[in-house]
């Protein structure tokens, strides 16, 4: 485990998902099942594998199915995806003060597609692709930097629970960027905190980095 109390050598590091995070994904993922795939996506109830239901018949997708789904939309409509409010303007602060690493569950084959649709947006900051949980790639991270503080910022409460297990020591913040879906996602236990806004997320990692 890296003890960050310990380390004092490094800048500052954010560990930053990217989906529902800085980018809005699940809104245009749905319009895109209704438009291609005949397919209904329930955004509002806060279920993913069990919310997708086929319009002809009204059966839901198998969770085997919803995965190559999402793997289709990454390769063929990411150009959907748009910029989360105040997120370009939140990493332009950070990064004045601190490191930035946008960590994304998204196929290793597809890194330069998403480097280079950051860079679309002007984020451009090291991109790590992951699959699975995020806690051990958290902790590589970690023994690279050597920051004096950490700060991780994800949607999905599984991967505060994995950082958790495996990297105690960063401080976590759970954010869910998409208003639709906002409501229906309780805030994770695994988290530090729970801000759905840059704004004011902002200033709690800049806290936490001990540069308010």
């Amino acid at each position: 485990m890296i003890d960050l109390q310990t380390r004092r050598r490094g800048r500052p590091l954010l560990i930053c998902d990217c989906d529902e995070v800085l980018l809005h994904m699940v809104a245009h993922f749905e319009a895109w099942l209704d438009e291609s795939e005949n397919i209904h996506f329930d955004l509002e109830s806060g279920e993913f594998a069990d919310g997708l239901t086929y319009r002809d018949g009204g059966h839901t997708v198998p969770e085997e199915e919803v995965w190559p789904l999402l793997e289709k939309f990454f390769r063929r409509e990411m150009h959907r995806q748009t910029l989360v409010p105040g997120a370009r303007e939140a990493l332009e602060t950070l990064g004045e003060h601190g490191d930035i690493v946008i960590l994304t569950n998204i196929g290793h084959e597809a890194h330069g597609f998403r480097v280079e649709q950051l860079r679309g947006f002007g984020l451009d900051h090291e991109v790590v692709t992951n699959r699975g949980g995020k806690g051990r790639p958290v902790l590589k991270l970690l023994q690279r930097h050597h920051p004096s503080a950490a700060v991780f910022v994800d949607d999905l409460h599984s991967q505060h629970r994995s950082v958790k297990k495996h990297a105690p020591g960063v401080r976590r913040l759970h954010m869910v960027a998409e208003p639709r879906l906002a409501p229906a996602i309780p805030a994770s236990h695994h988290a530090h905190a729970r801000i759905d806004d840059w704004a004011l997320a902002t200033q709690w990692i800049l806290e936490q980095w001990g540069r308010s």
